[in-house]
């Protein structure tokens, strides 16, 4: 009776603090919403415990739901909502979509904007709608890159603000994803024109502040140090492709004050994420450019990979100004992936290259404890949940291994179409977006189908 008694108080306790603390309550929330890229860390780890291991078109499937046309944006839910991206093939028309976590009936199907002259070279790297939404109560925020961004009511749809005049060459379309702080919207623009980080008031669109990179470096001069010949057709070919990337930033705390740690084509930068003052830089090695990965901050070291030439960096982000060769404390030169991000398990790095090697790295030292084969093709980033790694591939099979210090592979779950997306959690279901399908998978008997 008394160990009743003193549940109860805890519990009316608790009651209390959240009541007259709405700001934590509201964190707590959001912990429960997979409601950005990666996840409410931005990290790919969550706290559910019982997703399925084994599942598939037939196994643990709850719902499989078609989505029209093409995206590689991934899923974000917020409560009973999952929110994702598509465009026509040819990117004349940008769409968002939401889909019921309950029963996968489409509740939302919204054209947002119109595109006059799209984008259309190399059709098979990317889409027109490949930056992740993120969403929160009642608003969900939509990125088409240089097409524009979108503010929407996520109970009406309706449009609550746009913005279409931030701008840039991306070449083979957009991919960054926003990220939020506060009220502040984070947008990122790499294109081989322009690169510039810009600041919004989420709640109205307007500018706080645009920061352009500051990066001068000679294309031609990049290439002859690879030993390339063709420099000059390169050149012509792909002008300035050296200033193009893809990655969406993170923010940190250090030391008290917070960072926005946005990789570029060539450098990764850390920013004040109030004035959008440059605070240090560290340097790409050689073919620094395209780089995919969202940075992870844990043990107080920044973790992010350098686009073609396939770093991964650990940083100690203490430093002031370029900090390259002073504040780098371990870096890994084989095996580093260019688009899938990596991994943080307690002490464990994980990362996965686009060729399906798998590589397992202290994350205090660098050193390699294991590299295996899931095989396949790998854009997608991992997931973690309850001791397991869950990896998407092209070829239409997830693969879940262990997150040990040893490569044990738990099962190979074979889809019928790729996945290009990353995933997404919601409680005990697992969120997968194929390139045709949403599909949400749990444990479970009988699957249902729309």
């Amino acid at each position: 009776m008394k160990n009743i008694s003193i549940t109860i108080l805890y519990l009316f306790l608790f009651v209390i603090f959240m009541l007259f603390n709405p700001l934590h309550a509201h964190d707590v929330v959001q912990q429960q919403n997979w409601n950005q890229f990666r996840g409410p860390n931005g990290d790919g780890t969550t706290t559910a415990s019982n997703l399925p291991i084994e599942f598939g078109e037939k196994k643990n499937l709850r719902w499989k739901t078609p989505i029209h046309d093409k995206g590689y944006s991934s899923p974000v839910v917020w409560e009973k909502q999952i929110w994702l991206t598509t465009a026509r093939v040819n990117g004349s028309e940008l769409f968002a979509v939401c889909v019921d976590l309950d029963s996968g009936d489409i509740t939302h199907d919204i054209k947002v904007f119109d595109v006059e002259n799209p984008q259309l070279e190399y059709p098979d790297i990317n889409s027109h709608a490949s930056p992740t939404p993120i969403v929160e109560a009642g608003r969900v925020y939509v990125h088409y890159g240089t097409y524009g961004t979108a503010c929407l009511d996520t109970k009406t749809g309706d449009i609550l603000w746009e913005r279409r005049n931030l701008n840039c060459d991306h070449r083979v379309r957009p991919a960054s994803s926003p990220i939020i702080d506060g009220d502040t919207l984070f947008l990122t623009y790499d294109g081989v024109d322009v690169q510039f980080v810009a600041a919004l008031n989420k709640m109205t669109g307007d500018t706080i502040w645009i920061e352009h990179r500051n990066v001068d470096t000679d294309f031609g001069e990049i290439l002859k140090a690879k030993g390339i010949t063709d420099i000059e057709k390169i050149k012509r070919e792909k002008p300035n492709d050296n200033r193009k990337s893809y990655a969406t930033p993170t923010i940190i705390t250090y030391q008290g004050k917070k960072q926005l740690i946005s990789p570029a084509a060539e450098v990764t930068f850390s920013y004040d994420t109030k004035t959008g003052d440059e605070l240090w830089r560290v340097r790409h090695e050689e073919l620094g450019w395209n780089v995919a990965c969202r940075p992870i901050f844990a043990h107080n070291l920044v973790y992010f990979t350098t686009g073609i030439e396939k770093n991964l960096l650990a940083v100690d982000p203490s430093g002031t100004g370029d900090v390259t060769d002073t504040h780098i404390v371990w870096r890994m030169r084989k095996g580093a992936p260019e688009i899938p991000s990596p991994l943080i398990v307690d002490d464990l790095v994980f990362v996965v290259s686009e060729g399906g090697v798998v590589s397992c790295v202290d994350a205090k030292s660098g050193d390699t404890i294991w590299k295996g084969r899931i095989r396949g093709k790998y854009w997608a980033s991992p997931l973690y949940a309850n001791g397991n790694i869950y990896f998407f591939n092209i070829d239409g099979i997830v693969s879940v291994i262990s997150a040990g210090r040893e490569l044990k592979i738990l099962a190979r779950n074979k889809f019928d179409t790729e996945f290009i997306a990353s995933g997404a959690v919601a409680g005990n279901k697992l969120i997968l977006r194929s390139l045709t399908h949403l599909y949400c998978i749990e444990n479970m008997q009988e699957p249902k189908q729309n």
